[in-house]
């Protein structure tokens, strides 16, 4: 495996060498220094908010939900809203609005040479920001050209895949180099998986259920061996009585290592991670168990316990090829039936960079819930893992508990390291916890060569997320029949990137420098208005 490792990554980039990141004028890092912004936003009814951020940081609009698409779809018009009512509720219809599309998370990339449009006289640059929408009524593909004007700011790029069919919601995205297509994620429990996607336009995109499998996947990564880590959020039964707010761990983290690297529908081995707790036992989804027994079962609580260090190994679910067909292995089935370990509700992760892709870190989003009977030591409130290979590509390694939510910071979902040393977690709390604590959510930034876990230290708060005029009126309509869009606004899509496009660009390889260097931080203030903001530091 390590020397086809090295044959590969020189080959993936000569394959792409055409596509190359540009390198900005470098200014001084201000991640290290960053002012903490003292408390959260309340949640007030009919009050909107402004976003409160570190004083040395700042936000620029690259899209908004509002913002025309330069080639709409009859189902959708603008870049996050469809074209089935107003923007905003008319006094005639008071609760008909249109569906907001939420964009999601968000994939820079530099091309060398750009990439064309739908106006084909037009120069479109060559930084863009690919998203996939996670509402909405039908599923699509976006691309910010952040060069470009107005009228060719977004671009849709596909409402179905080369078979015709459509494309599901989608939550999560990232770059594959070695196979030169974006991924997109879709969260659908068993109907969802993964499709991937050409940059050209229309881009052509395929359905990898077949040879990934199902499951409710949203954060991915590519390792440098090439393997895709996919993170499921999916969540699972809720306990009785007093323990009705509690949900027992149903989701799992996976490892698709593909035959061929260049071309995931080639298949490959789909695996899951395995923890052993101290006894030396797997940690399982035992079936013979109800919800809350698994809830507060021995095994839970040493995956949420400081200070252990658990002994991992990927274990094979199934094994794919060419020839694999719709509808595709069930992942999360084949996991409890294989004895992978379930975790509460992970979204996201990413690779520590300088690590050789050995260190992975991800959150489990929790309960999301105050009245949780699983908050205190279970899980409800959420956590930060930290898996650390004992080899590059190894199949064994150790898990840890690197930091235990409570209820300040409680539902993480995306993350990303602005340097090597400092990764944040954003939260993703909703309307729930919201209400039950008075706070809206935050986006929080961790030093990873610091203890956390039992020590009593809190990462320092570097945004503090409002709620815009939609999501107030959005959020008092909740308790309506029939209005279909969420309420508070809630922080999505957080990313840093230089933007390069061959494999020396993998997120977790080269040491990030946020703000510095061509590097750019992006984040989507999802629901709402759905705002993607791109992060600059102050002048």
């Amino acid at each position: 495996m390590r020397s086809g490792r090295i044959t590969l990554l020189a080959a993936a980039g000569c394959a792409l060498a055409g596509l190359t990141a540009d390198v900005g004028a470098a200014t001084a890092p201000v991640i290290a220094s960053l002012t903490p912004v003292s408390s959260a936003n309340s949640k007030s009814p009919g009050i909107a908010t402004p976003n409160v951020l570190s004083k040395e940081l700042q936000e620029v609009v690259a899209a908004q939900g509002s913002s025309r698409l330069e080639n709409p779809d009859p189902a959708v018009g603008s870049y996050g809203y469809d074209t089935n009512g107003p923007f905003v509720p008319l006094p005639a219809a008071p609760t008909t609005e249109a569906s907001k599309t939420e964009p999601d998370k968000n994939t820079y990339l530099v091309i060398k040479g750009g990439l064309a449009g739908a106006d084909p006289g037009y120069g479109y640059g060559t930084h863009f920001l690919f998203q996939g929408h996670e509402g909405g009524t039908i599923g699509y593909l976006t691309r910010i050209n952040l060069d470009a004007d107005g009228a060719h700011r977004v671009t849709l790029l596909a409402t179905k895949d080369v078979t015709g069919a459509t494309l599901p919601v989608f939550d999560g995205s990232t770059w594959n180099p070695f196979a030169g297509r974006l991924l997109f994620s879709a969260e659908r429990g068993n109907a969802g998986g993964i499709w991937d996607a050409t940059l050209d336009l229309p881009a052509k995109v395929r359905n990898l259920q077949p040879f990934i499998g199902r499951g409710g996947f949203e954060g991915m990564q590519t390792d440098a061996d090439g393997n895709v880590w996919i993170v499921e959020d999916v969540g699972g039964a809720t306990g009785t009585g007093a323990n009705s707010a509690a949900r027992r761990p149903n989701s799992f983290v996976y490892r698709f290592v593909p035959n061929d690297t260049r071309d995931l529908t080639q298949g490959g081995k789909i695996q899951a991670l395995q923890v052993l707790g101290t006894g030396g036992s797997p940690i399982t989804f035992n079936a013979s168990l109800t919800a809350d027994q698994a809830i507060f079962s021995p095994g839970v609580a040493e995956l949420e316990r400081c200070g252990l260090s658990l002994t991992t190994r990927w274990i094979t679910l199934a094994t794919t090829n060419a020839a694999s067909t719709l509808p595709g292995p069930d992942d999360n089935a084949l996991a409890k039936a294989a004895g992978a370990t379930p975790f509460k509700r992970p979204e996201n992760g990413q690779f520590r960079p300088g690590s050789r892709f050995t260190e992975f870190f991800f959150d489990e989003t929790g309960d999301t819930n105050a009245a949780s009977s699983a908050n205190a030591g279970f899980g409800g409130w959420g956590s930060i893992q930290r898996l650390t290979l004992d080899a590059p590509g190894g199949d064994t390694g150790h898990l840890s508990l690197f930091y235990a939510s409570d209820k300040s910071h409680s539902g993480f979902d995306n993350v990303a390291f602005f340097d090597r040393d400092h990764i944040s977690f954003v939260e993703d709390a909703g309307d729930t916890l919201h209400t039950q604590r008075n706070a809206l959510d935050s986006a929080y930034m961790f030093d990873v060569n610091q203890s956390y876990c039992g020590s009593g230290r809190q990462p320092l708060r570097w945004l503090a997320e409002g709620r815009d005029s939609s999501a107030t009126l959005d959020s008092a309509l909740q308790a309506t029949p029939g209005f279909q869009n969420d309420g508070d606004n809630e922080i999505t899509g957080l990313h840093v990137s230089d933007g390069d496009p061959t494999v020396n660009g993998l997120l977790g390889g080269r040491d990030p420098h946020a703000f510095d260097a061509g590097w750019r931080v992006f984040w989507t203030q999802q629901h709402g208005d759905n705002v993607t903001w791109e992060l600059r530091t102050a002048s």
